[in-house]
């Protein structure tokens, strides 16, 4: 066992016990939850969860989409519960736990297909069905006339890992064309960058950011359904609306187009070069790899409306008695999908699983921490909004905390609950990339449980929720989404119901509250994030990342101000 985490497991014995006991009590006096066995230890955390996610997925709160009348509604029923429970506001001269954040929706009404020329000119790609394009610029119209292409490999810049495919390289004005995820995952090498597990440098929103940053004026990715973690249709098939946060530069430093090209449109891109679309992968693997110009030139016009809006964050704390700076964040997305008004049978998105029941885990857990002592270090309750439009909300509240990042301890971010019951494991997405996974496990032990990674790494699931901003500023976060081995119906029917949750539930009207579901496990992972939050609010630890991680240099780089 690692020192550092030591004072975590002394701990684990102190913060057993429920919140409204005191930690010398007898084992005579201890409430019936405590008396659980230990494998449904914690199973009774806070009977007012059920109520929170019934209430907050139900019709009356429209699908809270952003700005909505929804979402009204949603913001003000955390924020009553902040402030009875008494709960410190983020606004204290106007006593408010809103933090307000303007959003642009753009919405492309007319995108051309993609034409080329030059001597090596492919053929014409078709919008939707062969080619994605829109732009991030708050601008009525771009048009990307004759961009000379070029192929730059994986389109990573990675000081950490010695990898730089835009080295020497000048593309300004240009169209960079990339693969998706990273070499790691295409070698699967356990020594290249993180293996099979995609690293940031693998997501298509990292690769548009360093396009921008070496100027080009346009970025087309590669779509490889293994690589991505999702097909065509999942790119495609649906609303090409965008929302993304009101900049003062209306993102101008953006490129004009970003999009992706499918498999077999890269294909006969190549075909032109006189190589195959596996040849092109071989030469972005290769430890001498230099850019190649593509020898034709590439034509796209995006045609805009926008809109802007304006949607909140809630936040509130729990003040701390000794080190009010130093403190530890709980984050969940109260925002959905709205409703569709051309849908009759059943026009609203509840979400409740996504992310009701994130929302109310962090509502339990808050209610939790105001019935006892505030602890040491100050404890920072996050729900934020336009989750699902981007992770808008989140990366407001990174860019305009509560509480200056440096002195932020560590995270724990629920999104998408277990409603199946009693787990034996707890599945942590991100497995190993800090050492939250260490702090987190003597209370999952303590359940008879045990920790696992994520079952599909490559997917690159620690990039596509809400913590992923707070760990670009360099805050070690823990993701955890239940667990996948049933107590008593094992693995296979987990597997199962998490199946049929993607297909038939997930993203559409069927995500509904069902008062069948089984809570126990949910009750389990809230008592242990609970528990973890409390341990690390009464100590001096810092958690680490993981060595290499690709947020330790962030981090690092503010070391003197935790001393």
């Amino acid at each position: 066992m690692k020192p550092l985490i030591i004072s975590a497991v002394a701990l684990a014995v102190l913060t057993a016990c429920g919140p409204q006991q005191s930690q010398d009590k007898t084992a005579t006096e201890q409430t019936s939850a405590d008396k659980q066995p230990a494998d449904l230890k914690g199973s009774a955390f806070n009977p007012n969860f059920r109520d929170y996610l019934k209430t907050i997925s139900s019709d009356e709160f429209e699908g809270r989409e952003p700005a909505s009348a929804g979402e009204e509604k949603v913001v003000s029923f955390i924020e009553n519960h902040f402030r009875e429970w008494g709960l410190k506001p983020i606004d204290k001269e106007n006593d408010s736990y809103r933090q307000p954040f303007p959003l642009v929706k753009i919405m492309p009404y007319k995108v051309s297909d993609m034409t080329f020329s030059g001597d090596n000119a492919p053929e014409t790609m078709k919008y939707r069905t062969e080619m994605m394009a829109w732009t991030m610029q708050v601008t009525e119209e771009v048009d990307l006339s004759d961009s000379e292409m070029v192929f730059v490999g994986y389109g990573i810049v990675a000081p950490e890992y010695d990898w730089n495919d835009y080295e020497g390289l000048d593309v300004e004005g240009k169209t960079v064309v990339m693969f998706v995820n990273d070499p790691g995952y295409a070698t699967q090498d356990p020594e290249l960058f993180n293996g099979n597990a995609m690293t940031y440098y693998g997501r298509w929103t990292y690769k548009y950011e360093e396009a921008a940053r070496q100027g080009a004026a346009g970025a087309l990715i590669i779509h490889e359904t293994g690589p991505a973690g999702y097909g065509w249709g999942v790119v495609a098939g649906g609303s090409p609306v965008r929302f993304d946060l009101k900049r003062e530069n209306n993102n101008m430093n953006r490129a004009k187009v970003e999009g992706w090209i499918t498999k077999d449109s890269a294909e006969g891109l190549f075909a032109k070069q006189g190589m195959t679309l596996e040849e092109a992968r071989k030469k972005a693997l290769s430890e001498d790899f230099e850019a190649m110009p593509l020898n034709a030139q590439a034509s796209v016009s995006v045609k805009n409306k926008f809109e802007f809006l304006d949607t909140n964050n809630v936040v509130g704390y729990i003040e701390g008695t000794k080190y009010p700076e130093e403190h530890v964040i709980y984050m969940a997305h109260h925002d959905h999908l709205g409703t569709d008004p051309v849908r009759e049978d059943d026009p609203i998105y509840n979400g409740a699983q996504d992310n009701a029941s994130g929302t109310a885990g962090l509502l339990a857990i808050a209610e939790k921490f105001a019935q006892q002592p505030a602890p040491e270090r100050s404890i920072v309750f996050a729900a934020v909004g336009a989750e699902e439009s981007g992770l808008l909300g989140s990366a407001w509240y990174a860019d305009h905390p509560l509480f200056p990042l440096a002195k932020a301890v560590g995270g724990i971010n629920m999104d998408v609950m277990n409603v199946y019951g009693p787990m034996k494991d707890l599945v942590v997405i991100g497995y190993g990339n800090s050492e939250m996974d260490e702090y987190v496990k003597p209370f999952i032990e303590e359940q008879n449980r045990y920790l696992t990674p994520n079952p599909t790494p490559e997917a690159g699931f620690f990039y596509r929720s809400d913590h992923f901003n707070l760990a670009k500023k360099g805050v070690p976060m823990l993701y955890a989404e239940g667990g996948n081995d049933h107590i008593t119906k094992g693995k296979e029917w987990t597997e199962e119901q998490r199946a049929k949750y993607v297909a038939e539930a997930y993203h559409k009207p069927a995500d509904e509250y069902d008062p069948e579901w089984d809570l126990r496990g949910t009750q389990q992972d809230l008592s242990a994030f609970y528990q973890l939050g409390r341990s690390l609010a009464n100590s001096r630890d810092w958690p680490q990342w993981a060595e290499g991680n690709e947020f330790e240099a962030v981090r690092k780089k503010t070391e003197e101000q935790r001393k």
